[in-house]
């Protein structure tokens, strides 16, 4: 009698703790349905959209974390509709459809390396065995690193390592140079690069200074042979007055600049760069 008194015991006390199981249950089911219908947010239906015509390469070039979280910031912080370096105009065109805006006709940007600081012309300060960083070697000596250049590129391709798209290639003689035709423009390399060596041009831009050393002529050629000297020949013989000599470095006004290549080709130093050679001398070395 006792086993069949203690068998129906062990039944109503199982059953119990299913009933209490149940009744739990409901009540967080209850509080939960309450909690999402009370703090529920509506999603813009524009969010979605904008994400599905969006690329998918999730670059970070346009400063924020991936495709979806770019189109957020459009529809919600009212984020600019054209910092998609991948989807170009098109993509811009469509987002700017389902904003109701009118979207500008913003010219593409190519990244340019301002240095030509190789091995064989570069001074270095002492030789560099750390960690393979521009960002670890910019931190040494007070921010100047290895080289006699506190302007110039490091060399260890932190800018290589940040490109998505493989448009930067470190070469032989120890500065990177872009491959313009995988170059987006997303500005990855920028950010990556702590000397601010890499920076962004419009496409129709064919000449740059490459060199940012502003030190006075001699100290900066005893510390890079290819180095700016002020010498203000290119000021000379621009028939634009697109180009002057500030700070000791030559700068150009590309509101005045046609892209004649007379700088570049008159510089003695051999620091204004030409795309249109710098394409040439790619297609050789490869």
């Amino acid at each position: 009698m006792l086993p069949l008194l203690a068998a129906g015991s062990a039944g109503v006390v199982i059953l119990l703790a299913v009933l209490a199981i149940v009744v739990v249950a409901f009540i967080f089911g209850s509080i939960l349905g309450y909690a999402a219908k009370k703090f529920h947010v509506e999603v813009d239906p524009r969010i979605e959209k904008i994400a599905e015509i969006l690329p998918g390469a999730n670059c970070g070039g346009c400063g924020y974390p991936g495709c979806s979280g770019y189109a957020e910031a459009i529809v919600n912080e009212g984020a600019a509709i054209d910092r998609c370096a991948p989807g170009g105009a098109a993509v811009a065109a469509k987002i700017a459809e389902i904003m109701g805006l009118e979207v500008s006709a913003a010219e593409p940007k190519v990244a340019v390396v301002l240095c030509r600081g190789y091995k064989d012309v570069a001074a270095e300060r002492f030789e560099y065995v750390g960690v393979r960083s521009c960002r670890a070697a910019s931190l040494l000596g007070v921010g100047a690193g290895h080289k006699a250049c506190p302007f110039g590129c490091l060399g260890f391709g932190d800018c290589v390592a940040a490109c998505p798209f493989g448009a930067i290639v470190m070469t032989d003689r120890g500065v990177p140079e872009v491959l313009r035709e995988r170059c987006v423009g997303c500005g990855k390399c920028v950010e990556a690069c702590p000397r601010g060596v890499i920076t962004l041009l419009p496409r129709s831009k064919t000449v740059f200074v490459a060199c940012r050393n502003t030190q006075k002529g001699a100290k900066a050629k005893r510390a890079c042979q290819n180095a700016c000297i002020a010498c203000k020949r290119c000021e000379k013989v621009c028939k634009f007055d697109a180009i002057k000599v500030e700070s000791n470095l030559a700068r150009i006004d590309y509101e005045k600049c046609k892209n004649c290549g007379r700088c570049a080709q008159e510089c003695p130093q051999d620091v204004i760069e030409d795309v249109r050679r710098l394409d040439k001398r790619l297609k050789e070395a490869a």
